[in-house]
Parts: structure tokens; sequence; C-alpha cells
């Protein structure tokens, strides 16, 4: 059974290897197109929202506010609030960036993203290291299991001083209440994070306030990659 076994990983080490400089151009295609591209502001949600719905008409008016500040809106350029972002930086004239994940289910781009501003991707890991290394800020709106991972992953980054600390905002405060609620009385209340730590992130419904959010923390810092 074991020498079975050894031969099977002996087989996929050539497959292995070849991944290794899949991988490799990922983030050399990545980084190549993030730089020239300056600073943006990730958006973040579910992509099932649909237009019309409460936080999609949200996200685009939100993107379009932060255009309005300098940056171009990063989305995960699929649908719902990713198309929502795209859409509201399309219209407020600013760079509508899309780091597209290849999914059998679900189409490469949304049609708000700019052409010259799209990335596309097949490892998950490459992809968030780009929202992460070129996003000035984190705008978090309700969404499911991959949004959950994006949130955590940069306070993650953020709580032990991996990248530089930037905004953090989720929208939605009776979407996100239950989740902070329970942070606090588990998490903080039986010492698994600090009582710091919830300094990390900002929950709010008001657009102007994610804006006045942003344009503070940036108004005496120099606007550089995150690490």
């Amino acid at each position: 059974m074991t020498q079975d076994f050894n031969l099977h990983y002996a087989d996929g080490f050539e497959r292995d290897i070849w991944s290794v400089f899949k991988i490799m151009g990922e983030f050399v295609d990545g980084y190549d197109t993030m730089l020239r591209i300056g600073p943006c502001v990730s958006v973040f949600g579910s992509a099932r929202l649909k237009p019309g719905t409460e936080y999609y008409e949200k996200a685009v008016r939100l993107a379009e506010m932060i255009t309005g500040l300098g940056f171009g809106v990063i989305t995960g350029g699929g649908p719902g609030i990713m198309e929502a972002g795209n859409k509201g930086a399309r219209q407020g004239g600013g760079k509508s960036v899309g780091l597209c994940i290849k999914l059998p289910f679900e189409e490469a781009a949304n049609a708000y993203v700019d052409h010259k501003y799209r990335v596309d991707f097949n490892y998950f890991f490459a992809r968030k290291v780009m929202f992460i290394k070129y996003a000035q800020s984190f705008v978090v709106f309700p969404g499911g299991f991959g949004t959950l991972d994006e949130l955590f992953e940069s306070l993650t980054l953020i709580q032990t001083r991996k990248i530089s600390r930037f905004p953090v905002i989720l929208v939605g405060t009776e979407y996100w209440g239950g989740l902070v609620e329970w942070i606090r009385t588990k998490m903080v209340a039986e010492g698994t994070i600090s009582p710091t730590d919830l300094d990390l992130f900002h929950v709010t419904d008001d657009l102007d306030e994610v804006i006045r959010i942003i344009d503070s923390f940036y108004r005496d810092r120099v606007l550089t990659p995150n690490f």
C-alpha cells in the first residue's frame, strides 16, 4: 500500500513542478498590471446580490464616491457586489479593476471591468495577494464564505503586522451585527483576541462615513503598496 502511494506521488511530481511556474506567472502578471494602476480601494461582497437590491445599489453609489477621492476600485470582477463596484467606478470616471478567478459556474468578468485593468487567475491565493498588496482600504458588503475569507485574512495580516494598517470597513450593520457581537462576546471575552482588535475595522450603514474614514486616514499618509 505504501509503495503504491509513493508511486502515485512520484507520478504527480512533474505536474506539481509546472504548477509552480504557473503560480509565478500569475504573480508576475498581477504585479505588473497592478503597479501601473496606482492606489485603489478593494470592494468585496456577494456575487449573488442582484441589481435593484439595497446593497447592490449602495455599492454602485459608494464606488462612484470612492473615485471622487482619486482612487480606483478593485473587485473580483464577477457579478453581484463586484459588478456594482465596477459599475460605480465606471460611472465615476475612475479605474475599474477586475481580478477575475476562473470558475466553472461564473462568467470571467462583468461588463464594467475595464479591459486594460483585468487580470485573470486560476489560484485564489495569488488573487488575494493582489487585493491586499495594492488596496488602500477594504470595503466589505454582505457576502458569503469568500467575502469572509478576504475579510479575516486582511484583519489577520494587519493584526500580526505583516502588512501596513489600512481602513477595513463593513457596510451593513444589520448584516454584520451578529458576527461583530459574537467576536465581542466570544473571542474577546475568552481571550482569543485582544479587545483592541475590535478597532481594526469599522461597521456602518452611512456611505458618507465610509468616505470620511478613508479620506481622513490618508490625509497625512503616503500612498504605497501594503508590503
